[in-house]
């Protein structure tokens, strides 16, 4: 059967639709935060709903990285978990690393790896299915999102702005995830809302 233009600008246009339909836009400074629940290590489910008007840390991460590693053993990541938590902030580690990749624990485990590493998150969130690290865009670990108290994404980048492993370089980092904090909390722009994550890739399957 022979079809009019118009009957294939119509299935072309079909066709891109659901193209369209299936595709997740990634996140953005200043548009609304992905929507997510996930289950934490002790069974409790945690939404980015349930915590509209407070702000908001999301750190993906994985104690099997040398990045995540330096931020953890120098103390750098836990001081400000703690600090932040001090101030009202929810502070959450996730962990996209599928089963059988680097950085992916059982509950019980991940509660052991996460004392041991002086974790100070509110919780520890489990995503092996990857689902929302990728609705996120989560490249690497450490790769960090800050959220306003409206759902509102005000940062997403890396912790700081020296891309090693190295425990020394800390001291000529400047600490990008604080100082959107600091400056945002206060009611301040952003200065620098976003900056190039760097880190181990996450572990998807």
């Amino acid at each position: 059967m022979r079809r009019t233009p118009f009957a294939i600008a119509a299935v072309l246009a079909l066709g891109l639709g659901t193209m369209a339909a299936g595709v997740v836009a990634p996140p953005e400074i200043g548009r609304p935060a992905p929507a997510f629940t996930l289950p934490d290590t002790r069974g409790a489910q945690h939404s980015l709903a349930q915590y509209r008007g407070r702000w908001v840390v999301l750190e993906w991460s994985n104690y099997g990285c040398p990045y995540v590693q330096k931020h953890y053993n120098s103390g750098n990541i836990p001081r400000q978990q703690q600090k932040w938590r001090d101030r009202g902030v929810v502070w959450l580690s996730v962990m996209s690393s599928a089963p059988g990749e680097q950085g992916h624990f059982a509950p019980a485990a991940m509660n052991t790896e996460s004392g041991r590493m002086g974790s100070n998150a509110s919780a520890v969130l489990l995503d092996p299915a990857g689902t929302v690290g990728r609705t996120y865009d989560a490249r690497t670990t450490p790769h960090l999102f800050v959220i306003n108290p409206q759902g509102t994404l005000v940062y997403m980048g890396g912790i700081d702005d020296v891309a090693t492993p190295r425990q020394e370089d800390l001291a000529r980092a400047r600490q990008l995830v604080d100082v959107a904090l600091e400056q945002a909390t206060a009611g301040r722009p952003v200065s620098t809302p976003t900056s190039r994550p760097y880190g181990c890739n996450v572990k998807y399957r």
